[in-house]
Parts: structure tokens; C-alpha cells; sequence
């Protein structure tokens, strides 16, 4: 929210909670996209390295992105019970920042690639979560997405928010079904440190909306220092 300063200058009034969400935006596969996304001032940009999503892409094309990124953002791989020998590869090629787990990889399994990584439960009806996300206490966070049965993620479904614990012991990072249409009322409502979102900001499955991103953006700046 902008505030008028007894200069006349106008700024932003600090959240009274202190804390202002990141975001990460999810499935980029081209420069065009992830500079959107950087542009619009996304903290962090997703890689999907899962050959089924429609958001797959390949780490040479993922590389080339990342050498024309601008400094200060975090880039993110996203594995689904992959092969060790493949997280370690693409890790090399691309030089990833952050690993993130989205299927059943165990503790031991994420901690092996020497790179920080968060690790994404998916919020089925008989879920513990404080227990499932005490099994990762390596991890840098939690990431809680919607579930569907065969489906990692990218389902494009929210969950119930109330179903999320107050004393989580990571950092939370929220997926699931955001978009501009309720990403203000996520953020005041569960306070996460960080909001994932991909298919909500997408004009096409695999390529981003310009006008949905900075649509996003916008609330979330707003939900930050409202």
C-alpha cells in the first residue's frame, strides 16, 4: 500500500506483520517467460524436470536460460522419483540454485546432491503433516500442494488451508490452485513464507501470461503491505 511521506514522496507502508511473502513462479521453459516473471519481481523461477508434466524442460534449453538470468534470482529444480544419477547430472549442467522434491523421495534420497532442497507434501485426506515434514528436517522448507491420485502436482487445485498446522516446523511454501483470483485471500489467511504458482499464471499450459503474472504480482503486493 503506497503512503504519502511529509517529503510528498509516495512509498510502500511496511507490512505490520513485518514479514513480506516471496514467490516463486513454476514451469518456465523459455527466456521470454522467466524474464517476465523476473521482471515482474518474481524471487525465484521454477524448472520442471518431470517428462510427463506439460511444463517439462529440457536441461539444455534450461541451462541456456539460466546463463541469461540476472543475478539475485533463484532458480529451482523440480525432480519427481527421479533417478540419482539424473538430479545429479542436471544439477551439473544447469548449476541449479535449489532442488525441490515432489514425489517420494526420502530424506536420505534429497540430502545426497550436496544443494539445498525443500521437500513438497501433497495434502491427502490421511496425511500427518508435522510428521510427514519432520522426516525432512534438512530440508530448507515444506512445500504443501493440493492431491490427486497419479497426479505429483500441477493440478491446478487448491486444499483446505485450515488443514495446515500453525506450528509447522519449516518454512511453508504454498501450492496448489493460486492465482490472482485468491492469491491476496491465501496470503492473509495462512501467512506462508513463500507462494508457488505456475498453471495460474499461464496463458497456455507451458508458456506464461504477461497480464496474469503481473495481475499476481499485484495482489500479492497488496496482501504484503495492506
Amino acid at each position: 500500500m503506497a503512503v504519502e511521506t511529509a517529503t510528498g514522496h509516495s512509498e510502500l507502508k511496511k507490512p505490520e506483520s513485518g514479514k513480506i511473502v516471496r514467490v516463486k513462479i513454476c514451469g518456465i521453459t523459455c527466456i521470454e517467460d522467466a524474464l517476465l516473471a523476473v521482471n515482474a519481481g518474481a524471487d525465484a523461477l521454477g524448472f520442471v524436470f518431470y517428462a510427463p508434466s506439460p511444463r517439462y524442460v529440457s536441461p539444455d534449453v534450461a541451462a541456456d536460460i539460466i546463463r541469461q538470468l540476472p543475478p539475485f534470482v533463484t532458480t529451482v529444480a523440480l525432480f519427481v522419483d527421479a533417478p540419482a544419477e539424473d538430479v545429479s547430472a542436471i544439477t551439473e549442467q544447469t548449476q541449479i540454485d535449489l532442488l525441490q522434491f515432489h514425489g517420494k523421495e526420502t530424506a536420505a534420497y534429497c540430502e545426497q546432491f550436496n544443494r539445498p532442497y525443500f521437500k513438497a507434501l501433497r495434502m491427502s485426506a490421511d496425511i500427518d503433516v508435522n510428521q510427514a515434514a519432520a522426516e525432512y528436517s534438512s530440508a530448507r522448507a515444506i512445500l504443501l500442494d493440493a492431491y490427486r491420485k497419479g497426479v505429483p502436482g500441477g493440478t491446478g487445485e487448491s486444499f483446505d488451508w485450515q488443514r495446515i498446522p500453525s506450528d509447522l516446523p519449516k518454512p511453508l511454501i504454498l501450492a496448489g490452485g493460486l492465482d490472482e483470483t485468491n492469491i491476496y485471500r491465501a496470503i492473509t489467511q495462512v501467512s506462508p513464507f513463500a507462494v508457488d504458482v505456475s498453471g495460474g499464471v499461464e496463458r497456455v499450459r507451458g508458456r506464461k501470461s504477461s497480464e496474469k503474472i503481473n495481475t499476481f504480482m499485484s495482489e500479492v503486493a497488496r496482501a504484503n503491505y495492506s
